[in-house]
């Protein structure tokens, strides 16, 4: 009876949740560590930084994903409310960790970027993951300040302005623009979809792509020697991807090769070429290696899966309990969807290399404990807006 009791009580605490978004969460999770194993263990094998050990970076991110599970997990269980009373302080937090990138000793630079911290003892972290969170339960509570008045151009321009703000300090000090677009998109997202009126943003929408022809007439037309910043090198490889093949486009053009040979049903998981040639392909250009492998069917079945996973989190924001969690969900929905988007269009080359890597597939345990953590404020949301409307249904009934 009472092995009965205890079965029945972790199935009645497991049922307390969104299973549908726990199980495609999770279906994400295996999905993308089956894909680090097959595209990074020749690499891992033949390099000493992995101890030679083909299965080195899959147990890596797996100790991360069951970390990550975990603090999904307990996150679900605060109540969301609460995450209010820190919103400022992770603010603040956010500015002091970007500014630490700053500090010799502290900042580890890699390829020209200061993305991570080296905290002794601990290991190094990408400091952008915890910047994310902190961003989207601070806007979530600045918005929700001010959302009444939302229409006025002078409070629109104040509520946008911290994760402005924050943008440019990760784009100036860590040089890391990729991640300083997410941040500044899911402030943008989250003020559109409670924002009453829609002209705002297509004004803006117009001016941001108007921005991006001229930079494009800009790179396509400028004199020589002005290719000197990464960035508009970047722009140029994408643009004149062949006169580049051998430097600056070469890690887009084998990934457009590996995508070109999947086929419909690829040439089997294990079985890329392309992972050999690829700098690091288990990290932003794991898609290519997905689309190699597995063909059209594999990668299909990656859109759906993330399109499934943001249905679940748009449905859990349209239901929340109130405007905060709608507003959690919605943040979290927006940082998912950004990432998603960019990397496959990095990938297929729809748009310049960034380093923007793939939520739930791309290695990095940052990444994944944090993500998982956005998501368990969501499952928390659900879990609110659930009972709410459970009781609202009771009190009908009476």
């Amino acid at each position: 009876m009472a092995n009965k009791r205890k079965r029945w009580n972790i199935r009645s605490y497991l049922l307390s949740y969104d299973m549908n978004l726990i199980v495609a969460v999770i279906f994400l999770i295996v999905f993308g560590l089956i894909m680090i194993y097959s595209s990074s263990y020749y690499t891992a094998s033949m390099s000493q930084a992995f101890n030679y050990d083909p299965t080195f970076l899959l147990k890596s991110q797996a100790k991360y994903s069951v970390l990550g599970i975990g603090a999904m997990m307990v996150v679900a269980n605060i109540d969301y409310h609460n995450w209010r009373y820190f919103a400022v302080l992770g603010l603040i937090g956010s500015v002091i960790l970007i500014l630490l990138l700053k500090v010799p000793g502290l900042g580890v630079t890699v390829k020209g970027a200061t993305r991570w911290l080296q905290i002794p003892g601990v290991g190094q972290f990408q400091v952008a993951e915890p910047v994310k969170v902190a961003m989207i339960i601070f806007s979530s509570a600045f918005i929700c300040k001010y959302a009444h008045r939302l229409s006025e151009w002078k409070v629109l321009f104040k509520v946008m302005t911290p994760a402005s703000v924050v943008a440019a300090m990760i784009l100036f000090i860590s040089r890391n623009m990729s991640t300083a677009v997410i941040v500044f998109g899911i402030s943008f997202l989250m003020v559109f979809m409670v924002h009453p009126k829609y002209y705002p943003f297509l004004l803006m929408g117009l001016l941001a792509a108007l921005l991006a022809a001229g930079v494009i007439y800009y790179t396509l037309h400028m004199p020589e020697g002005d290719s000197d910043s990464f960035r508009i090198a970047r722009i140029v490889a994408w643009l004149k991807p062949y006169e580049y093949e051998s430097d600056k486009a070469y890690q887009s053009l084998q990934g457009i090769y590996a995508i070109g040979s999947g086929g419909l049903m690829g040439k089997g998981l294990g079985n890329s070429i392309q992972k050999l040639r690829i700098p690091e392909p288990y990290n932003d250009m794991i898609f290519a290696i997905i689309c190699e492998e597995l063909g059209i069917f594999g990668a299909g079945l990656v859109i759906l899966l993330f399109i499934y996973l943001l249905y679940r989190l748009y449905i859990i924001a349209q239901t929340a309990e109130d405007l905060f969690g709608r507003l959690l969900a919605i943040g979290v929905f927006s940082h998912v969807a950004l990432q998603a988007v960019l990397n496959l269009m990095v990938v297929t080359r729809l748009f310049p290399t960034t380093g923007v890597t793939l939520p739930f597939f791309s290695y990095g345990g940052t990444a994944a404990v944090f993500l998982l953590i956005e998501l368990g404020m969501v499952l928390n949301v659900e879990k609110w807006g659930r009972f709410k409307r459970q009781k609202e249904y009771r009190e009908q009934q009476l």
